[in-house]
């Protein structure tokens, strides 16, 4: 039977008695589906998740994004799965090594965003019994409701441009990259997006900061002057501490968590000899908005999940 553990943060549960690997009952799936509108980030521990079963679960909250960075970095015959790991094979990485990052929202640079990221563990780094590579999360429906009313009413109908090449130039900054600058065909692939600052969230109903650090480039409709003082403040509030979730992890997790509610950051503490091996599916968020069980769960939790 299955089990929720709260975190006790404002993110985070982990649901026990679950095996990913098989159909998923009725039941299960609407406790799923309420988990994400009440806790953002879902643990399944102890998962044996082979590539195909990885993509049935993760297609069952939408359709599946094949990254158009993702080049060779997918599983053979699963290109929805993209591998992330530092770890070398032949002399030839076998997925994306991503040792550190910065916050971010993933695909808020799209037409349509995502709605989940859900990870399997297969290697976690280890160094003298500490676990490494942790992933941060921060609560932005918690930060819009700290904002200040004269704040709320200033970005209520705004929009803000979203760059797919802003994190990407940040990361070939980064020392040690794989990565290789965007060609021109994926630029053409990804062209700056706007979309609402604040978002209603399809679950909860709860209103959310969707300013994301790592790619907005603009405030739409702001002047320059404006526009920079007004993202900088939204910036330096949402990455405040209190609004921060660190998930360590354990061999064996799957972990899905909510783009539209969280933002995300990859801690780069572990050396290329200590292995991290991930699996990555990535859910868009086109079933979420207009899915009949969604609207079921939201009838049924919204007074409660209005916290």
């Amino acid at each position: 039977m299955a089990k929720i553990i709260p975190t006790g943060k404002s993110l985070g549960c982990a649901i026990e008695g679950i095996d990913l690997a098989k159909p998923l009952s009725a039941a299960d799936f609407e406790l799923i589906l309420e988990a994400f509108g009440r806790y953002g980030v879902l643990r399944f521990p102890n998962q044996s998740l082979p590539p195909a079963g990885h993509k049935a679960f993760a297609s069952r909250f939408g359709s599946l994004e094949i990254n158009v960075a993702a080049g060779h970095y997918c599983v053979p015959g699963h290109p929805e799965v993209m591998v992330l790991s530092n770890i070398v094979e032949n002399g030839k990485a076998i997925g994306l090594k991503d040792a550190g990052q910065d916050w971010h929202t993933d695909m808020s640079y799209s037409r349509t965003v995502a709605f989940l990221n859900v990870l399997h563990a297969l290697e976690v780094p280890v160094r003298n019994g500490i676990t490494l590579g942790a992933t941060e999360f921060l609560d932005m429906c918690a930060a819009y409701d700290d904002l200040p009313a004269t704040i709320k009413s200033r970005i209520a109908s705004l929009t803000a441009t979203h760059d797919f090449n802003k994190f990407w130039d940040e990361m070939l900054k980064r020392p040690g990259t794989q990565r290789k600058p965007l060609t021109p065909e994926q630029r053409a692939q990804k062209p700056p997006v706007s979309h609402p600052v604040v978002q209603e969230h399809p679950i909860s109903g709860r209103k959310a900061l969707y300013c994301t650090v790592g790619y907005v480039v603009k405030i739409d409709g702001v002047p320059s002057a404006q526009n920079d003082e007004l993202m900088a403040y939204l910036f330096k509030h949402q990455v405040q501490d209190k609004y921060k979730y660190v998930h360590r992890w354990a061999k064996g997790d799957v972990l899905a968590w909510d783009n539209l509610w969280t933002m995300h950051n990859a801690l780069p503490d572990y050396r290329d000899d200590e292995p991290r091996h991930m699996r990555r599916c990535q859910v868009m968020a086109d079933w979420v908005f207009k899915a009949p069980e969604v609207a079921r769960v939201r009838a049924r939790t919204t007074p409660t999940a209005q916290r």
